[in-house]
Formats: C-alpha cells, structure tokens, sequence
C-alpha cells in the first residue's frame, strides 16, 4: 500500500477521525450493527464459579458477554 492511498476524513459522527482507504470509506450506518445498549457492570464471583463460568463460555464457544446476555435473555423471557 502506496501513501497515496491512505487519507484522514471527518466522519459525520462528532467530528470524528477515520481512515479513508481508495475503496470504501466512512459511511453513515457502515460497521457492525447494534444490537442494544451497552453498559458496563463489573460482577464479584469465586474462583471456582469463574472457572465454571470460563469452562461453559469454552465448550460453547462463547463470549462472556454473549454468555451473560443468553443467560439473562433465558430468565428475563420466562417470567
């Protein structure tokens, strides 16, 4: 890849920066779609219950988020 083919551009987004390649570029609605809010939390478990925790995330082939949200998704939709 050359210098000519990099450019920085303002998105539309708060006068952000990005990186405008020869093809593509910076587009309202491109990337990774939404699926809600996101809040951080921070959560206290034992040792051995992260380690369950981290082994059912494995063999699932989940992330902790992914795994969190499938399990609140189970309870919440339930009730």
């Amino acid at each position: 890849m050359t210098n000519n083919n990099i450019k920085v551009g303002v998105s539309n987004k708060e006068g952000q920066l990005g990186f405008l390649f020869t093809k593509g570029g910076l587009r309202e609605g491109a990337g990774r779609k939404s699926i809600g809010v996101t809040k951080k939390v921070s959560l206290t478990l034992t040792e051995e219950m992260w380690e369950q925790f981290e082994k059912h995330c494995a063999e699932l082939g989940l992330s902790r988020s992914e795994a969190i949200r499938t399990m609140m998704e189970q309870n919440f939709s339930s009730k």
